[in-house]
Formats: structure tokens, sequence, C-alpha cells
């Protein structure tokens, strides 16, 4: 296949073969993300679309592509948007490790420390299905305060 390139034309060729490109790493992450916090198994999703479960491990792992009308009814049986495949994504950055924009401050360097991504860790993914399965809103709230204001407090600790 030939692409035009800025100042070159590219062949398919000229691509590292078995490397993910940056989109595609992207969206199966984004696919592995929701269906995790749906609490689905590949084995589930793959039944609901008709392929196998390896096909669904290429996929999240950016080994294949996924195809516009694949990605179509991923958004349909995940209940999510076409587009929120693509949120967040950085041009150039790897798909796994892209930086979490909304835990970027405004010169670009991350608020907290630890993983490129706390989006990537079962540990998040777990707490997230838990905070949303207690049904009072009102007691999500406050849950949600209460360890907003641990985390400032400990934080105010540290920074004494």
């Amino acid at each position: 296949m030939l692409a035009v390139g800025k100042n070159k034309i590219v062949t398919s060729s000229d691509k590292k073969k078995g490397k993910a490109e940056s989109i595609d790493g992207h969206v199966g992450n984004q696919i592995r993300q929701r269906r995790a916090l749906m609490g689905m198994t590949q084995e589930h999703l793959a039944d609901s679309v008709g392929i196998t479960f390896q096909q669904i491990q290429k996929y999240e792992n950016g080994a294949n592509r996924v195809s516009a009308g694949r990605l179509f009814e991923f958004s349909k049986i995940l209940g999510v948007p076409v587009s929120f495949f693509f949120e967040n994504f950085i041009p150039g950055a790897d798909g796994k490790k892209h930086a979490l924009l909304s835990g970027l401050s405004d010169s670009g360097q991350s608020k907290f420390e630890g993983p490129d991504n706390v989006m990537d860790l079962k540990e998040t993914t777990e707490l997230v299905r838990v905070y949303y399965s207690i049904q009072d809103p009102k007691l999500r709230k406050n849950l949600f305060n209460f360890l907003k204001t641990m985390a400032e407090s400990l934080k105010e600790q540290d920074g004494k």
C-alpha cells in the first residue's frame, strides 16, 4: 500500500512489523477499560460480536486494527458513543501509556505520582465499579467527598 508522507512516499513495508500504531493501541486500551469497567469478559464481548476471544485480545493489545463496523458494534455493546474510543488520544504517544489528560496540570506535568495512566490499573477499575454499585447518589457523593478530604489532608501532611 502506498501513502504520501511528508516529502516522501511511505509504503506499508516501511512500517515496523508487529508494532501497533499509536491510535490502534489507544482504541484497544479504551475497549479494554470499558469492558473491564462493565465487568464483561473478553469471551462475552467476543460472543456478542461473533468472533473469538483471541481476536478481542489482539484488538485490546493494538496488534489488530478495529474496523469501523466492528467499532460501531463495540460501541453499542459497551454502551458508549464511537467517539469514546478516541477520547484523550495524543498523536505520537504510546496507546497504552498516553498521558491521562485530566491528570495534567497547566504545565503539562502530572498532578499525581504513580503509573503513567492510573486508568490502566485493575484496582482503579474495581474501585470505580464498586463506587457506582452504591445506588444512593447522596451516599455516593458523601463517600467521594470523604475520600477527597482524606487525600487533601494527607497531601497537606506530606507538605509539612
